[in-house]
């Protein structure tokens, strides 16, 4: 269903809110209470049904039910210039009173809904390399594109060649590759990487990111990190300051689950860790669709089902438990003052994987940090929802590929 009132167009399905072609970005729950509101226009929605709408299996306190509205009115610019959308029926609830225009969008019964599709973006080409690791594991890393490099840490789960494929990652990698020579590798006992290895540990971890930067003789790049691969990203831009010119983080953390203070995280991991154990490796996805659900959780059907896929393919069960274990280990909070080279965090606002918080934590110590929030509960952006489009315009403003777009046109 799309809704259009004023200036703006509510795609439901899509979860995007724009204004004059703008996307207007809201958070979960804010989003959720405005497509309430909108399906209901005219009439009195009282507070109960929208709080049992908004959290149906939990006890929240109704202030946070005033804080969405007060985020809405202030995202529609409510009361300003004459044009008023909610109105306060105190202590009884809302009501949209704008004038609302709907297309429902509606097909014949026998009719199946294809989910929107990414265009095919042109085939990335990439060379695969080996390097042997000093303790004979052999790290498989690949690059790809031109112009200045671009090296991508090692997140939870990489395979070189099935990324190229994948509906989770093929929106990002034409992206990535555009401006910029892309480095990325298989991390340890992961991916096309050697599996049988019994060091799993974070300072092992470290020691290949070093010997690969080595390995391919780089004197000055930028960095991503993504998830777990940020805390490598942040050790060596706080230890080779002068190496790194720009780091770029999402979805990052500086202190792994077992050093987070939230109440039962420990318990929650290590029962994700004994699943794992038990489940990972079985042709039924039921045991893996745990952890896509809570890293993926509003990805298309299509793109759950790649995620499960992706774990069964990447590595075992068992270096799939000490990769996990490793990652809980994570302590970089003490570096992140140290960092010198701009950088920029951006993390989506409802992921349960890594909470906000983490990338809060990491934005707020280092430097001068730019931090961005955006409108997504997913891990990863996808190209279907309006934290991706965001992402990707502060990505290239923080790069300045605009900037170097217009110098080659010059």
């Amino acid at each position: 269903m799309v809704f259009r009132f004023g200036a703006f167009q509510l795609d439901v399905a899509e979860r995007r809110l724009t204004c004059a072609d703008e996307v207007v970005p809201l958070r979960a729950k804010v989003f959720d209470t405005l497509c309430i509101l909108v399906e209901n226009h005219g009439r009195l929605v009282r507070k109960d049904e929208l709080m049992g709408r908004l959290w149906p299996d939990s006890f929240v306190d109704e202030n946070n039910l005033d804080h969405n509205i007060s985020k809405l009115r202030r995202a529609l610019s409510d009361g300003e210039n004459g044009t008023k959308y909610i109105e306060t029926i105190p202590r009884q609830g809302y009501r949209f009173v704008a004038n609302v225009t709907s297309t429902n969008g509606t097909r014949p019964p026998d009719a199946v809904a294809e989910p929107e599709r990414l265009p095919e973006p042109p085939p990335i080409q990439q060379e695969i390399e080996f390097f042997t690791a000093h303790d004979g594991a052999r790290i498989a890393y690949s690059v790809a594109g031109e112009g200045p490099v671009l090296v991508k840490a090692a997140n939870w789960l990489n395979h070189l060649e099935f990324e190229l494929k994948s509906p989770i990652w093929k929106h990002w990698l034409p992206v990535l590759t555009e401006n910029h020579t892309l480095v990325r590798y298989d991390e340890r006992g992961n991916g096309l990487s050697s599996w049988n290895i019994t060091d799993f540990s974070f300072e092992a971890w470290l020691q290949d990111f070093e010997q690969l930067i080595d390995e391919l003789k780089l004197k000055r790049f930028s960095l991503l990190g993504i998830s777990q691969g940020a805390a490598v990203a942040v050790w060596y831009a706080a230890k080779y300051p002068e190496r790194v010119e720009r780091m770029v983080l999402h979805g990052s953390f500086a202190r792994g689950w077992m050093k987070r203070p939230i109440p039962h995280e420990i318990e929650k991991r290590n029962a994700f860790l004994t699943l794992a154990r038990l489940g990972w490796g079985k042709d039924n996805p039921a045991f893996r669709q745990l952890f896509t659900t809570l890293y993926m959780p509003d990805a298309l059907p299509e793109q759950q089902a790649w995620w499960n896929e992706l774990q069964r393919i990447c590595t075992s069960p068992e270096n799939a438990v000490q990769l996990m274990d490793s990652a809980g280990r994570i302590d970089v909070v003490d570096l992140l003052p140290n960092v010198k080279c701009p950088t920029l965090v951006m993390h989506c606002a409802g992921d349960e994987a890594v909470p906000i918080a983490e990338g809060r934590l990491v934005a707020g110590r280092i430097p001068h940090s730019q931090f961005v929030e955006l409108p997504s509960r997913n891990h990863l952006p996808i190209h279907s929802e309006p934290a991706w489009p965001i992402f990707v315009r502060n990505l290239s403003e923080f790069m300045e590929w605009n900037k170097g777009k217009q110098a080659r046109t010059a």
